[in-house]
């Protein structure tokens, strides 16, 4: 019978391209699994991590074999982002993608009476052939999720095709109440002596179908009568397994868990699962934490979903790659609607190789989770706009549809569009379904813009199912202030911006699903924003883990039926003024406020209380009740409110953009636009500009005072925004560019004449 022999303990790494080892390293660091080597500074804020070639080693004993003739194949779980694998001084397996898992068969290179030396060389370098390549997240190297060995006899499940499990499984509900059962397997090395005897168990481990097939026809339909469907709210799981035998001997077993469930998407009636119109309205999740990257343990992933599933989310989209197994089985057994997809993101790489690891990740991903009933969507890109649009790019997208449809028809393609994809064009039909990005009233425009927009799409489409992929704005919890607005960074204005996307999406039961962006704080180690580097702040969770910020509450209050109340501000605990204002969320018809143990207020609301009270000196008490639930904070009434209260950066940039006005001088908002030929202007591309170092730092200070971002060529999320320009920028950031700003700019890069 197969054997599972974990490897993660007493590896030795070294952080330099070593080269292979002859013999276990005794001057190396030792580490256990899983590990990253950019665990602190993927995201420490000093504004770049190693990238390298790095060695992991370590000995092994060769499995006792059940059988004569064994064989014995490595398992990688992971590695990013590109892996060699060596035994005893032998390439086994080269692997291109990050995420996902690959195996080698090694019993040949193996040793019977002597230690074993494994090998894994594993890079994150940049390399054209491999996605992701410029994205707005950290690309961790190492052995993140683990290594074992796997020990079957000749006849086996297969362990070779594309990371796979061996068996797939189908369930399809009947309109009687039962449900089929479509299984296959694939096998190996069997003759016609062997056969594959299938057993399906409920959740309490009761045998209800059975079936028996021949080692070379292994496919077959089971019937389970009055079978219980998987629903969001109960998750029902059934256990498939596959026997292996010849006579009266079980050679080697899989098994599966699988769901009974049917949906769809509809253009005006949204999500539908097992007949039943469900909005989904969830999350998006990066696999990071604080000072541990994406070397995470199985408990913790189920931490991560335990916390998604108290927010009351149904519905979680795993950006951008392949995530763990042990975070899909958490999805399985909690009741989330996922969304997978692959790390085409942001630039097309016109390489062919490019395409063709595209498509090695799509089928990976596919063949690899085939069987959790959680993932009803593929993605097969995100952004990808923001490079431009090619007649290649649409071709490419075609393919890896018609691919992800060959492998898996039971399930829906969707892809993640950048904001500024046109309403009109080719991307809207490559897949079932689509989504957009927006951040209006963060990057650019205001948090009332996203309704009108959702609205004026959905008239023009009406026959396209419409998501959100993406949208957040940045919330860090030591900013605060009773003004919250755009790009001041604070939790307030986060929270007040959750506060109307949620009511946004609660009024469009239409749109398909929405995804919070993001669940946690996570690591790209390019950002520098809000005075915290390294990072993207947009969590509803700090990256450690420990801080629920305000905008947790606001979809614990929409989505979490469990009777909740919040009390916002904790951290704005010191207040000057006469009046503060108290916000309070609950999923409950009335809150009674209390002040000092006075009655304030009683409220009747939806979602979102909003109380007015006057401070006495020192420490107070704030009390909130609704029904049988409560919450309360402490307030301090100051003179001044502290200083750390404020991004420093807010005046700068004010202040910016008015002395460069000044520099300007008098403008004329009615003229038209000059671009002289020969000369530099906000039409050239940023990588054409940087060209020349006076046109660059120009443009430099520009994006800097709208969009608080520094760009850098060859640095950070370059390869992302160089075939941007200012006009773009400017069609981005709408009103949050100060009228005139840009022709200002233009007036000043026209002086500029080209090279």
């Amino acid at each position: 019978m197969r054997k599972i022999v974990n490897l993660n303990k007493n590896w030795k790494f070294i952080q330099k391209d070593a080269g292979l080892p002859t013999t276990l390293p005794t001057n190396w660091q030792t580490i256990d699994l899983p590990h990253t080597w950019n665990a602190v500074d993927g995201h420490d804020g000093n504004g770049s991590y190693d990238k390298g070639r790095y060695w992991y080693a370590k000995t092994f004993d060769m499995p006792k074999q059940s059988f004569g003739g064994d064989r014995v194949f490595v398992e990688i779980l992971a590695a990013g982002q590109q892996a060699t694998v060596y035994v005893n001084g032998t390439e086994v397996i080269y692997h291109e993608g990050g995420y996902s898992t690959f195996r080698a068969d090694i019993t040949d290179l193996c040793k019977e009476e002597e230690e074993n030396l494994l090998v894994v060389a594993c890079s994150n370098e940049r390399k054209e052939s491999v996605y992701p390549q410029s994205a707005d997240f950290t690309f961790y190297g190492g052995l993140y999720r683990g290594v074992n060995l796997i020990s079957v006899p000749e006849a086996h499940f297969d362990l070779e095709y594309y990371g796979g499990p061996g068996i797939q499984v189908t369930p399809v509900p009947c309109e009687c109440g039962g449900a089929e059962f479509e299984i296959v397997t694939y096998v190996k090395g069997a003759d016609e002596n062997f056969t594959v005897l299938y057993s399906i168990y409920d959740k309490e481990g009761n045998e209800v179908g059975a079936a028996c097939r021949p080692a070379d026809d292994t496919r077959v339909k089971i019937y389970v009568p009055d079978a219980k469907k998987w629903e969001i709210d109960d998750p029902y799981l059934y256990t498939v397994t596959a026997n292996l035998q010849r006579r009266n001997e079980s050679f080697d077993e899989v098994s599966a868990q699988v769901g009974v469930r049917s949906f769809s998407c509809d253009p005006n009636k949204g999500f539908i699962i097992n007949g039943k119109e469900t909005p989904l309205r969830g999350v998006s999740r990066h696999q990071d934490r604080l000072y541990e990257g994406n070397a995470l343990t199985r408990e913790e992933h189920y931490e991560d979903a335990r916390m998604i599933k108290e927010l009351g989310a149904n519905t979680i989209r795993l950006a951008h790659y392949q995530h763990s197994q042990d975070f899909y089985d958490a999805c399985d057994e909690l009741g989330f609607v996922v969304w997978a997809e692959i790390p085409f993101i942001s630039v097309m790489n016109k390489d062919p190789q490019a395409h063709q690891n595209c498509i090695s990740q799509l089928k990976e991903l596919i063949i690899q989770n085939y069987n959790h009933p959680s993932i009803c969507f593929w993605g097969i890109s995100n952004e990808i706009l923001i490079g431009g649009i090619s007649e290649q790019l649409v071709e490419n997208h075609k393919e890896l549809n018609a691919l992800a449809k060959e492998l898996d028809p039971t399930r829906l393609t969707a892809i993640a569009h950048v904001s500024m994809t046109p309403v009109e064009g080719p991307m809207h039909t490559l897949t079932d379904v689509i989504s957009y990005n927006h951040y209006f009233g963060w990057y650019g425009g205001k948090m009332e813009d996203n309704g009108p927009w959702l609205d004026m799409f959905h008239e023009k489409h009406p026959d396209l199912c419409l998501g959100m992929s993406e949208y957040g704005c940045e919330g860090i919890i030591t900013y605060h202030g009773p003004n919250p607005q755009c790009k001041d960074y604070s939790e307030e204005y986060q929270a007040l911006y959750h506060e109307h996307m949620a009511k946004v999406f609660d009024e469009r039961p239409w749109i398909w699903s929405s995804h919070v962006w993001n669940m946690f704080d996570f690591g790209c180690a390019a950002r520098d924003e809000g005075g915290v580097s390294g990072r993207n702040n947009k969590g509803l969770v700090t990256m450690d883990r420990k801080t629920k910020k305000d905008s947790y509450y606001v979809y614990k209050a929409y989505w979490n039926k469990e009777p909740m109340v919040h009390v916002c501000g904790r951290r704005y605990a010191q207040r000057a003024g006469e009046t503060t204002q108290i916000r309070v969320y609950s999923n409950q018809p009335t809150v009674t406020l209390y002040l000092n143990g006075e009655k304030v207020e009683e409220q009747s609301a939806d979602k979102v209380f909003v109380f007015t009270v006057a401070l006495k000196e020192g420490h107070n008490t704030v009390l909130a009740v609704a029904g049988d639930v409560k919450d309360s904070i402490t307030l301090e009434k100051v003179e001044k409110e502290p200083e750390v209260y404020v991004l420093p950066e807010m005046n700068e940039r004010a202040e910016g953009v008015a002395n460069w006005f000044k520099m300007v001088g008098d403008l004329d908002l009615d003229a038209p636009l000059e671009f002289p030929e020969g000369m530099y202007s906000i039409k050239d591309t940023f990588e054409e500009i940087a060209k020349c170092e006076e046109a660059f730092e120009i443009v430099q200070n520009a994006v800097k005072l709208t969009m608080n971002m520094k760009i850098t060529p060859g640095e950070g999320m370059w390869d992302m925004i160089k075939g941007m320009n200012l006009e773009r920028v400017r069609d981005m950031a709408g009103s949050m560019v100060p009228e005139g700003f840009i022709e200002s700019i233009n007036i000043k890069l026209i002086e500029i004449e080209k090279n």
